[in-house]
């Protein structure tokens, strides 16, 4: 395999031609690629031909079959993060098959089916990747965001942090998954275990969750846009005991909120939601200020706490689990080159379930 790779590296940057060698490896490869690239903040991603990656040691090469488009993604195209890698290929919900393999795979075989989420790197010497806290690492590298992501025909990803995607689910199915999915699971486990749970943002990650906690029989009371009745009535469809505005309150004290919408006024009013001792959950990676509010509703021992990205072990409880729940996942179809047209209608919350981009 070692060689193989040396090989198919020199047929992409030309030293062996192309089209007389890759029949003969069989390998799935090509010497540039089709990818969506930021290149300032604030505006369109810029369709481009840019060369295919060769991975490194420790490092696959996928063929991206299909990246879901995350809230994440739209807060770096805004701008509202403000460390990319320039210019970036977005994209952190990566499902794929092995094209090539580094020096040093042990884990996967060419061909294999991986999926690759947010934390792509982790140093594993500081104190927080030591004490099971990777997903707080100070040199954490995260996919589409300081690596090269998924909106594009490959990518390389470290094998480290590439999980294998169960066989229930097809590429778009499963690409949600890995992010609305893994930071969805995380912010449940952050909740606690009780029995009425809101949810304050009913999109990707909501419907996820949602079905998780109805499975470990939960009660969930679901927050959308005031007057978003489609959203509601999705809600609704999944199981959800109750379903109104945000701006409403639920008919019971709640045990846990999540919040999933980047908007910080919606603070105070989880923390009216929640009965004593109840915890609020921020899922994002941003949020709006947070405006003040009274300590009363925070009093009686209410909790505010938040969830940074994830770790392997996450992955692995929730690609376990959801084939049991089962999840099924809603999806909304977009070409790799339509992703400006994805984010849009995101941004627009148009999107029920999650958008997904495909590559032919």
């Amino acid at each position: 395999m070692q060689f193989q790779t040396s090989i198919t590296c020199l047929l992409r940057r030309g030293v062996i031609p192309l089209d007389k060698l890759v029949s003969i490896f069989g390998l799935d490869i090509k010497a540039a690629m089709l990818a969506m690239v930021v290149d300032n903040p604030g505006k369109p991603l810029r369709r481009a031909e840019v060369p295919a990656p060769c991975p490194g040691p420790g490092q696959l090469s996928i063929r991206v079959r299909a990246c879901a488009v995350c809230r994440t993604d739209l807060h770096i195209v805004d701008g509202e993060l403000t460390q990319p890698k320039l210019p970036l290929i977005p994209g952190h919900e990566v499902v794929g098959t092995i094209a090539e393999l580094g020096v040093g795979i042990d884990r996967f075989k060419i061909g294999a089916r991986v999926g690759v989420p947010w934390l792509g790197w982790t140093c594993g010497i500081c104190s927080f990747c030591q004490n099971g806290q990777e997903n707080l690492c100070d040199a954490a590298k995260f996919t589409g965001y300081t690596l090269d992501g998924g909106y594009a025909e490959y990518m390389v990803a470290d094998e480290r942090f590439c999980f294998p995607v169960p066989d229930a689910y097809s590429d778009a199915e499963a690409a949600p998954l890995l992010c609305a999915g893994l930071i969805g699971y995380r912010s449940l486990v952050k909740a606690g275990n009780g029995k009425r749970l809101g949810i304050y943002g009913f999109g990707a990650a909501a419907h996820i969750v949602a079905q998780v906690a109805q499975y470990q029989q939960r009660e969930i009371y679901a927050f959308t846009r005031p007057g978003d009745a489609e959203a509601q009535k999705f809600a609704i469809s999944l199981g959800a005991k109750w379903a109104g505005g945000s701006n409403e309150l639920p008919p019971h004290k709640l045990d846990a909120a999540i919040l999933f919408a980047p908007a910080g006024e919606l603070i105070p009013q989880a923390l009216q939601a929640v009965g004593k001792g109840g915890t609020v959950v921020c899922g994002g990676i941003h949020m709006s200020d947070i405006p003040s509010f009274p300590y009363s509703i925070l009093w009686e021992e209410r909790t505010v706490t938040s969830v940074a990205n994830l770790t392997r072990r996450d992955g692995e409880e929730f690609m376990a689990l959801a084939p049991k729940v089962p999840v099924q996942t809603e999806v909304t179809e977009f070409a790799l080159d339509q992703a400006n047209e994805a984010l849009a209608q995101l941004r627009l919350g148009k999107i029920q379930g999650a958008a997904v981009l495909i590559t032919r």
